[in-house]
């Protein structure tokens, strides 16, 4: 457990309203207690999940495929039972002052439970089964299904599929759902309800249980009031016909509306009052927005952690090749909210800070304080940009934008005998930050402006990458001014569903925190880069757009032998 107390020492500081908003992410969940009347965060919490990721095996040993990401939900609660009271404890304000818990939840993060809530993976019988287990966002097992979702959609001509840019994501519900039903029919039919993990922990918390407009809109291909029809599921599988019906539909809880209220239940694993608002669940990526006081069309946030997600709200409603989506009111009511990302970013840096940083540069590193990242960084800084020889693809999770294709693989091109761990460092910083130049670019060039770019997440303490994003994109970065971005957006939500502001937007004027142009692009650098980008999408467009499919062909491989 971590604890950031409030600057008075955990003393009361305030005898305001303040709300909870409680991020859940990757590999922890996160509370902050914030004041309502200006945002002051005044004390935050975090719990590690005890099981992390399941990519191997699960908790009794039983193996997992290749591409699988699942989690326990039982981690989730504790998030609830631990990291919520110390953050209240240590903010030093009383129970009775919280009007309102938020929560927002990385996606596409969905799990299998029964009518009353129960996940399949806590019934003694489904222990061993992986398809019974909260399938993470990065699970990208069931690109297979997903491909064969889209090339259905575009043959019969649904018209939900330009919202996504032409394609849907293997991360998405109805791609994980259709492998659950072809693996595992058993699992598949014991599933009475098929739900995000957002609105997973919101029924949990209220008792109650709403579907959240931005999962629905962005990851289970609800457009203008329907999902995809019953027809085009029976054609992917008899058995999914009634998928929606059955297992997916439910009432739609708008952003910033309150759930219901706070269960006897809930209360005492969190400390909080009973029957406070709970407000509906949202995304991570989404939810963060308004807490960057980004509310007008063209300000893209970049949420930049593990992975990179990036929406932005437009007046403006088209079709951006690749996107992970467009919804009306997805982010912010009364524009067209827009979702793209990354699937790795911080992931790709993590690989190889564990499989090429040597044992002498850990001494180093070691001796001067510094952590991996921070020493490779500071050797990679003063390089002038194109020195150490290297372009990489940033694919080593795949590309969820523009490509759309999960079965793509990293790449790094120029490695000699000469080649430094810092230097490989460098370049796979540059190609996350060329990744994010082509999604701005497919914007640009779909008529919908990008006018402002502002980051977000824990990537922005690097200096180094943050001033290379600058240099990369043309842009100047401003910077949310808020450690806990999500957590943030989620308080300030349920400050909107108890009453304490009209909508996001009022809240975001008072609550919002952001830095403006914090770095700048050089013209010198970024005119290099501009060499360094046209070289990227070259490799970008010949692996990704098929002139040579060797990543799909060693993927296969790779699959049969796991086998």
């Amino acid at each position: 457990m971590t604890v950031i107390p409030n600057k008075k020492g955990g003393v009361a500081v305030s005898e305001e309203p303040c709300a909870v908003g409680v991020d859940f992410g990757t590999l922890s969940g996160r509370a902050v207690v914030v004041r309502v009347r200006d945002g002051a965060e005044l004390a935050s919490a975090e719990h590690v999940y005890a099981h992390a990721v399941l990519d191997r095996q699960l908790p009794d040993g039983t193996p997992l495929p290749p591409d699988w990401a699942l989690q326990v939900p039982s981690d989730y609660l504790d998030v609830l039972r631990t990291a919520v009271p110390e953050a209240l404890a240590h903010a030093g304000v009383a129970p009775e002052q919280v009007i309102g818990i938020g929560t927002d939840f990385t996606a596409c993060t969905v799990l299998p439970v029964l009518a009353d809530g129960t996940p399949l993976c806590e019934l003694p019988e489904y222990t061993a089964r992986p398809h019974a287990y909260v399938k993470l966002w990065r699970h990208h097992a069931a690109q297979g299904q997903a491909e064969r979702i889209n090339a259905l959609a575009a043959e019969l001509g649904e018209p939900w599929l330009e919202r996504y840019g032409g394609k849907i994501s293997s991360e998405w519900e109805f791609a994980k759902a259709l492998q659950v039903l072809e693996e595992d029919p058993e699992i598949y039919h014991r599933t009475e309800r098929w739900l995000e993990a957002a609105d997973w922990i919101v029924w949990r918390l209220c008792g109650t249980y709403v579907r959240n407009a931005c999962t629905a809109g962005y990851k289970g291909q609800y457009q203008d009031g329907a999902y995809p029809s019953p027809d085009h599921l029976a054609a992917l599988h008899p058995d999914f016909a009634g998928f929606v019906t059955d297992k997916l539909d439910q009432p739609i809880g708008q952003l910033g509306d309150a759930a219901g209220r706070l269960t006897a239940e809930a209360a005492a694993w969190t400390g909080l009052p009973e029957g406070i608002a709970v407000c509906v669940g949202n995304v991570d990526a989404h939810v963060t927005a308004p807490a960057a006081a980004a509310v007008e069309p063209g300000q893209m946030v970049a949420i930049m952690g593990t992975s990179t997600c990036h929406v932005m709200s437009s007046d403006q409603q088209a079709t951006v090749p690749g996107m992970c989506g467009v919804v009306d009111g997805g982010i912010l009511p009364g524009l067209w909210g827009y979702e793209a990302g990354q699937s790795g970013v911080g992931d790709i840096f993590a690989w190889w800070v564990r499989t090429g940083f040597p044992a002498a540069y850990a001494e180093r590193a070691a001796a001067a304080g510094q952590t991996p990242h921070e020493y490779l960084t500071a050797l990679a800084a003063p390089q002038q940009v194109g020195e150490h020889g290297l372009l990489a693809l940033d694919w080593h999770s795949g590309n969820r934008s523009v490509l759309v294709d999960h079965d793509l693989s990293g790449l790094i091109v120029g490695q000699t005998l000469a080649t430094r761990p810092e230097d490989v460092y460098r370049a796979l910083l540059e190609a996350t930050a060329f990744g994010t130049r082509t999604i701005v670019d497919a914007f640009e060039a779909a008529a919908v402006p990008v006018k402002e770019l502002i980051i977000a997440g824990g990537l922005t303490k690097n200096a180094l990458l943050m001033q290379i994003y600058a240099d990369v994109t043309r842009r100047p970065l401003s910077i949310i001014g808020s450690a806990q971005g999500p957590a943030l957006g989620a308080a300030m939500h349920a400050a909107v569903a108890a009453g304490a502001y009209p909508d996001i937007r009022a809240a975001a004027q008072a609550m919002g925190k952001v830095e403006r142009g914090v770095y700048l692009p050089d013209p010198d650098r970024a005119a290099a880069y501009e060499r360094l980008y046209a070289e990227y999408r070259v490799l970008h467009d010949y692996f990704g757009r098929g002139a040579n499919d060797v990543m799909h062909r060693l993927r296969r491989l790779r699959t049969e032998t796991s086998v």
